[in-house]
């Protein structure tokens, strides 16, 4: 890496595995102070032994806390401003849920809604108010948000929801000089899609969907997070940034396989 981040303050939610430790880990390669958040302590620790042990000179540090609470993330976006100043930060914590609408708890719709839709709009607000003399918030979004995928109707309304969030805050925010952007993922490799990824029917009709035809790694989205984040890209703003394969081109993917064996009677 170049060390082009070096000096600024980086802040990842769901930062221990997945997508935010790989987006932690490019901040923290290239300089950057990182803090990462997450609701299990055990898991956070092991991360930051990861990031620690990659190339950086910047500070490592973790705080437990569910990024679907405002008051959780305000805490954090404290501690991540290092001397009053915080420079990137990565709303990246996400739930899901796979059901038939009809099927569909208000327990599980306000869930997944309150974790990915409110836990990206408590962090830009929070964010915002430490970047005074601008900065980058990047939201993780997804396919979904921008692709039909039956049975997920809260996780497609929650993503769908963040790409409006995003361009709003993007121009609300930009005359402070903070850019607002979004990256939207296809299936890529995490505890989240495991099951998508390990049901062989799914999986082939995913692969189908994509011109590249294969699955994505947590380090393909974090290179996309880590050029909205960095000084390459200070002209770019209110962008959505398909990471996915070219799933974006072709139709959602049939889940049948998968709803079928938990719903059936």
């Amino acid at each position: 890496m170049n060390g082009l981040l070096a000096g600024m303050n980086a802040m990842v939610t769901g930062g221990g595995s997945g997508i935010g430790l790989a987006c932690a880990s490019a901040f923290r390669m290239d300089g950057a102070n990182v803090l990462i958040m997450g609701r299990t302590k055990d898991k956070l620790k092991a991360a930051v032994e990861q990031l620690l042990a990659l190339p950086g000179e910047g500070k490592v540090q973790f705080l437990v806390g569910d990024a679907g609470q405002e008051d959780a993330v305000g805490r954090a976006v404290d501690a991540a401003a290092d001397n009053g100043r915080l420079d990137i930060a990565v709303a990246n914590a996400g739930t899901g849920s796979l059901a038939p609408i009809q099927e569909t708890k208000d327990s599980e719709w306000q869930r997944v809604l309150q974790t990915n839709l409110g836990g990206t709009f408590y962090l830009i607000k929070s964010a915002a108010g430490y970047m005074t003399d601008g900065g980058s918030i990047c939201a993780i979004s997804s396919i979904a948000g921008v692709r039909t995928h039956r049975f997920m109707s809260a996780y497609c309304t929650s993503k769908a929801a963040i790409e409006m969030l995003v361009r709003n805050s993007a121009d609300e925010l930009g005359v402070k000089g903070i850019r607002v952007n979004s990256v939207c993922p296809g299936l890529v490799e995490t505890d989240l899609a495991a099951g998508l990824l390990t049901t062989e029917a799914v999986y082939k009709d995913y692969r189908r969907c994509m011109p590249l035809n294969r699955h994505g790694q947590p380090e393909d989205i974090a290179k996309a997070v880590r050029f909205l984040c960095g000084p390459e890209s200070t002209w770019i703003t209110g962008v959505s940034l398909s990471v996915d394969g070219g799933h974006h081109l072709r139709r959602g993917p049939e889940l049948d396989p998968i709803v079928d064996a938990i719903y059936a009677q």
